[in-house]
């Protein structure tokens, strides 16, 4: 039996008649569906998630915030993460909603591959315990105000750059598709272990992003600025940063296992989600994996 735990986005329409068509799938592949708290005050048909250390594999459903969600909750547990997109981008998702049964089906086979993707661990002089996990980025910015700030960002204790930016964006290479490619960064491949450190409007053109070794450990300090900045973990946690605090981060000791299908690959993804190519080949593409 597949202690198959279930995390999900309640705001995407139709979310409880995916639960509901789940459970029903779940019998006959020797799946036991496992739903977090929100889900099973929706469908109270399965277990109660209480413990991530007690599921076999991990379905999320929604889109790629869900995923991140998911990748956060395993924290570096080498537990198998199946994305199903709900939405409209899921760049992170293995599959489409209407894909989701095929994909179940062929997770309870065995027949899937795991792709391990490298992530960060981060934290400040300020909040040193408990150190932040992120799939994607760490972001440092500046919230709601509406200027520059001074930053310093060193690499294994080496003065890299000073710079003025709205920001820095700290990535892995599955962030580079993320904040970090909005901000200007460099598109990676997720299996090229490596750190992107990008800057959010610079105030010199001199500034560039960079790409930096897996080992590399990043420090980033502010010399002026706002009394209260924020830093933010794959957009989705994290606090605010005072002028004197630290911000460290390094890769973590352990990846995330993200489910993937031999016909669902990262090139085709790009042409797909991206929308890399002309129309022509985005069409042919199709809902395929």
């Amino acid at each position: 039996m597949i202690r198959l735990g279930v995390i999900g986005n309640l705001s995407y329409d139709g979310l409880p008649a995916v639960l509901e068509r789940l459970i029903a799938l779940a019998p006959p592949l020797s799946i036991i569906p496992v739903f977090e708290p929100e889900l099973h005050e929706v469908v109270s048909k399965a277990e109660l998630l209480s413990d991530p250390s007690h599921i076999d594999a991990l379905l999320t459903l929604g889109g790629d915030g869900t995923m991140l969600r998911g990748a956060r909750l395993v924290a570096g547990r080498q537990i198998p993460v199946l994305g199903v997109n709900l939405g409209r981008l899921g760049f992170l998702t293995a599959c489409a909603r209407e894909d989701m049964e095929l994909a179940i089906e062929r997770l309870a086979a065995g027949d899937y591959l795991v792709q391990k993707r490298m992530t960060l661990e981060a934290w400040t002089t300020r909040h040193p315990e408990p150190r932040w996990r992120a799939l994607n980025d760490v972001v440092l910015h500046k919230g709601g105000f509406a200027r520059v700030f001074t930053l310093r960002a060193s690499v294994n204790g080496e003065l890299m750059s000073t710079y003025a930016a709205d920001g820095v964006i700290i990535s892995s290479p599955t962030g580079s598709t993320g904040y970090s490619l909005s901000a200007g960064g460099p598109i990676v491949v997720p299996t090229v272990e490596s750190l992107i450190l990008t800057p959010i409007s610079p105030h010199t053109l001199a500034i560039r992003p960079v790409v930096l070794p897996p080992h590399a450990e990043v420090t980033v300090q502010v010399d002026a600025g706002p009394d209260e900045l924020l830093v933010t973990i794959d957009g989705q946690v994290g606090a605010t940063f005072f002028p004197g605090d630290t911000l460290t981060v390094r890769r973590a000791d352990k990846p995330v296992l993200l489910v993937t299908f031999r016909d669902g690959t990262f090139f085709s993804r790009m042409r797909r989600k991206l929308g890399w190519g002309g129309l022509r080949e985005r069409d042919e593409e199709g809902s395929a994996y």
